[in-house]
């Protein structure tokens, strides 16, 4: 068996141990609830009063509904790092070290909630809503670039809890800033770019490319005045950004200390 036939089969078993949980239908409507519910405070600001210089809420909410849909999507598929401090305090890491399997595909496929595909589908309401109600006419090329923005974004959001997950070798518990790059950067994406300040713009753009991989592609794809190259990034710059997170982890299990030492 592969490393990637392991990892889906780690999501196939936890996808129906998750099924025998009869109230995960509520969960997901729950998880689809609050997804929706949170842009509407936005867009009752815009109803009251009109758009932001060129920033309509149309535009805001493609913007933020790609964030949303990559973070749901590492959610999804990545819980596993996401809730993988637990495996450090109780000693359940020892058990994946002596498997002569990658430690990253363990981990990654350690957790899977059906209910967090509700963010997913939430987040592409959004982003086909915004593009309707602006008229856009999606040429292959840009739905390509949108795909690529909710890769890129995935990878991203993969790296920022494989980031996290690293830390907690040091830290044992998880640590709560870590948190502004998860769900707090993309809330940071309700707010327009031009009107972030300057060092919060270069931290979601250099240090960890969200906007790169939500603002860019947008702007391409609905003609917001940036270079069509921009439109390309985001797949490149997640990749690079979880190759990063990737280097961390492996110089965090290299200083690992078994429980039993």
């Amino acid at each position: 068996m592969n490393e990637f036939s392991l990892y889906f089969r780690y999501l196939r078993l936890n996808f129906l141990g998750g099924l025998q949980y009869q109230g995960w239908p509520l969960q997901m409507v729950g998880v689809f609830f609050t997804a929706i519910i949170d842009p509407i405070a936005v867009l009752i600001l815009f109803s009251r009063f009109g758009a932001v210089g060129s920033w309509t809420a149309d535009r805001v909410m493609l913007v933020y509904g790609l964030a949303l849909t990559s973070f749901g999507f590492a959610e999804l598929f990545s819980r596993g790092f996401d809730t993988f401090p637990w495996q450090i305090r109780t000693g359940a890491f020892d058990r994946i070290l002596l498997r002569p399997r990658s430690t990253f595909l363990q981990v990654l496929g350690l957790r899977f909630q059906l209910n967090r595909l509700a963010r997913v589908v939430s987040g592409l309401c959004l982003v086909g809503w915004s593009l309707v109600v602006q008229g856009v006419s999606l040429s292959f090329w840009h739905i390509l670039q949108l795909l690529f923005a909710l890769a890129g974004g995935y990878l991203v959001y993969t790296g920022v809890f494989v980031i996290a997950s690293a830390i907690a070798f040091w830290t044992i518990e998880a640590v709560d800033w870590i948190y502004i790059f998860t769900n707090g950067s993309y809330q940071v994406a309700k707010v327009p770019p031009e009107f972030l300040p300057p060092w919060l713009r270069r931290t979601f753009t250099f240090f960890m490319p969200m906007l790169v991989c939500s603002y860019w592609p947008a702007a391409v794809v609905c003609g917001w005045g940036v270079s069509p190259l921009l439109g390309w990034l985001p797949l490149p710059a997640g990749v690079a950004f979880l190759g990063l997170a990737l280097a961390a982890w492996r110089l965090a299990i290299r200083q690992y200390a078994s429980t039993g030492s």
